[in-house]
């Protein structure tokens, strides 16, 4: 039973209207927690060093923070009902700050990696939560303006942070990377206080302890098991934990099916608009966090560049995803999401394929063409999947939808460097596409092409009006 105070913020929360500034407040926030996920790679030797340990024993602070981000997120769901989304997101953006200054003023590996697990707390709960924040406020008329808002930190973060941690290595130190967290994450703090209205929903639901402990456990396991895939540990290993993951992540859904009143709605899976986002959605994700990993790997590598070289030619796919932006919104408008999707999808497999025909021989103009266009396809595509899966959903459905699309997101990311890092030891070992340096990475762009294509097939089976009360065009899906 809900107190009339609470009624009437719920009333209030429903008559909420389009708020750029709060949909660029939490933006900011998530940009935070995209970038620090992986700014800290090119840190590594110099942290390495400071704390006289190997610098493969640094990669855990990595591996921390992004297993918690990760295992956190299906609680905060719960949290942000129960203690309403504001208190939630504003508690996470402190947890944050505060966690990133302990990150910076640690004096060894253990205290470095404790502070990380505390900081990916509170980016756990600033990504679902906050995202919750903007979308139910939104109309669904404006819910292509608000999630273009939103799409923009997880394209440009990956991108950006090899540059970002290395200048900040390179002309200050590693301490930096957190210590510039710390203004930042005190003026998002004032600004949500401000910002995010006071809003409580309806109800006070039990925690389903079991559905978030099989939840949990299994995201965990799977990300580990990515991570491990994706880097130097024997396969078996990764292949053990990541299965264990997929049978822990069964079990959650076999009993919320079932339970009286689960972690999450599963009925959400019952929207074909946002089932998408599960199935060519995460594939497209996949495909499209591997480039990140596989580009700079290729340039050095296999061509022999320099890491600052490689590191602003991929660059230009950032040029693509802010160049393209501006237009994405009218696209969608314009044709709608399926022509949209199918066309996003298939130009990054054309893209992916053309990476495999380049060479050290080739002129880095065209290198970086290709690059532009590739990261305008990647921009469309994520604004496009970012505003169809809400589309349809029903607002008391929001919070599960929500929570399972950023776990979801969070998955694709580790997969997407996994599955990138399994066809190059793949083609590197078969030599199928020639035994020089850059062969296993033209096999590996190919595949991911090949990959790719699951995603558009996916597309292709939408209703061709999907989504049209969100896009504006045609009739809605019935």
């Amino acid at each position: 039973m809900t107190t009339d105070s609470n009624r009437t913020d719920v009333a209030a929360a429903g008559e909420s209207t389009w708020q750029p500034k709060l949909a660029l407040l939490v933006a900011a926030t998530f940009f935070m927690e995209f970038l620090d996920g992986t700014v800290l790679t090119t840190a590594i030797p110099s942290i390495a060093s400071d704390f006289r340990v190997p610098a493969a024993d640094v990669n855990i602070t990595m591996t921390a923070y992004l297993v918690t981000v990760a295992m956190g997120i299906p609680l905060s769901s719960w949290l942000a009902e129960r203690l309403g989304a504001r208190r939630v997101f504003c508690l996470a953006i402190a947890v944050f700050t505060i966690a990133s200054l302990l990150c910076a003023v640690s004096q060894d590996l253990t205290m470095l990696t404790l502070s990380r697990v505390a900081q990916g707390a509170g980016g756990a709960m600033m990504v679902p939560v906050g995202t919750l924040v903007v979308l139910r406020g939104t109309p669904k008329s404006e819910l292509l303006r608000a999630t273009a808002y939103l799409v923009w930190p997880g394209l440009l973060a990956p991108v950006l942070a090899p540059l970002v941690g290395g200048a900040l290595t390179t002309f200050l130190s590693w301490h930096w990377i957190f210590i510039i967290n710390v203004p930042l994450g005190l003026a998002a703090f004032i600004a949500a206080l401000r910002l995010v209205p006071r809003t409580m929903m309806e109800g006070k639901r039990k925690l389903d302890w079991l559905g978030l402990l099989l939840t949990t456990l299994g995201v965990g396991a799977l990300v580990v098991g990515l991570e491990t895939l994706g880097g130097h540990a024997p396969g078996a290993v990764a292949a053990v934990v990541v299965a264990a993951g997929v049978l822990s992540l069964a079990g959650a859904v076999l009993w919320m099916s079932k339970a009286k009143v689960p972690l999450f709605n599963l009925g959400v899976f019952g929207t074909r608009t946002f089932r998408a986002t599960s199935t060519g959605g995460f594939v497209y994700r996949l495909t499209i966090s591997s480039v990140p990993f596989l580009l700079p790997l290729m340039f050095q590598d296999g061509f022999g560049w320099d890491p600052l070289k490689a590191g602003v030619m991929v660059a230009a796919v950032f040029v693509g995803n802010i160049g393209i932006k501006p237009a994405t919104t009218p696209l969608i408008r314009r044709f709608g999401f399926k022509p949209v999707l199918v066309f996003a999808s298939l130009a990054s497999a054309i893209t992916f394929a053309l990476c495999a025909f380049l060479t050290a021989h080739t002129p880095e103009p065209i290198i970086f063409g290709l690059l532009l266009f590739s990261g305008a396809f990647r921009s469309i595509g994520f604004s496009a999947y970012a505003s169809v899966q809400y589309a349809d959903i029903a607002p008391d459905q929001l919070p599960s939808a929500n929570a399972i699309s950023a776990t979801l997101v969070q998955l694709a990311a580790g997969a997407g460097i996994a599955v990138g890092a399994l066809f190059l030891r793949l083609f590197d070992t078969t030599h199928l596409f020639g035994a020089d340096h850059v062969a296993a990475y033209k096999g590996a762009f190919l595949a991911m092409a090949v990959l790719m294509l699951v995603s558009t097939i996916d597309s292709l089976a939408l209703h061709r009006h999907a989504g049209a009360e969100v896009s504006g065009g045609g009739r809605r899906q019935p």
